[in-house]
This record gives structure tokens, C-alpha cells and sequence, in this order.
């Protein structure tokens, strides 16, 4: 069994933060799920050109509230507390957190990541190579 605190991950090498966002990685790779679970913070004002080309992604929102802008539709869907989106295509979009204040996450990551990733110039997380077993 497996139990975390989020409290034990702040500002240990699971927490990472960015200019426009802060990832707590609750499950990674060597974990076993076949999953990553993390909790994420995006601030606000701010936004992220994200592209998974090798990962998909689910998103729960649990506190403030933004959108998903798809790349190249401009298709725009409004998240707040309650709502999930899946990138079940591996869609190109912009997150955003609207200015009145942070928005707080729960996203699930398939293939799980490793807990080091960021994103890149073109907003992909690379896909870690494996190792002894994971």
C-alpha cells in the first residue's frame, strides 16, 4: 500500500514548480500503478501551451477556474471545481487560470511519468527511458 501526504512532497524533488504552474507528483513510474497522479497548481493569470504527443492526460479541477483553448481549433472549454477534461487524442491546447486566483488540479498521466519531466519548447513531456523494470 501506498500512502502520501501532500504536506511530505512540498519542496522535496517531487514538487515541481515553474513560472506558470507547480506540480505535486503523488504517483510516478516507480510507483507500479501504470499511472502518475499528480496535484497541480496553476496560477493565476497565467497560461501554458501544453502538447502531449506522448502521453495522455486526464484533469479533475477541485478549486478556482480557467480554460482549455484547443490548438488549431480554438475550441475553448470553461473548467471550475467539478469539471474533468481528458486529452484522449493527445490534443495541442493552452491552459489557462483566470486572474482572480489559482486554479487547483488532480491530473492522471498515462504512461506514468518519472517525476522530473517539464515541458519543452513545443510543450511535450518527453517519455522517460526505462529502467530496471519500471
Amino acid at each position: 500500500m501506498i500512502v502520501r501526504r501532500l504536506k511530505d512532497i512540498l519542496h522535496t524533488e517531487r514538487d515541481i514548480v515553474t513560472d506558470t504552474w507547480a506540480s505535486r507528483r503523488l504517483l510516478l513510474r516507480e510507483d507500479g500503478m501504470g499511472f502518475s497522479m499528480h496535484e497541480t497548481t496553476i496560477f493565476a493569470g497565467t497560461q501554458t501551451h501544453i502538447w502531449y504527443k506522448n502521453h495522455f492526460e486526464a484533469v479533475y479541477c477541485v478549486e478556482g477556474s480557467g480554460e482549455v483553448e484547443l490548438i488549431p481549433s480554438g475550441e475553448i472549454f470553461r473548467i471550475e471545481p467539478g469539471t474533468m477534461y481528458a486529452l484522449n487524442k493527445n490534443d495541442q491546447h493552452w491552459l489557462r487560470a483566470d486572474a482572480g486566483g489559482d486554479m487547483r488540479v488532480v491530473c492522471s498521466f498515462n504512461p506514468p511519468l518519472v517525476g522530473t519531466e517539464v515541458h519543452d519548447a513545443d510543450g511535450v513531456y518527453a517519455v522517460a527511458a526505462e529502467t530496471g523494470g519500471q
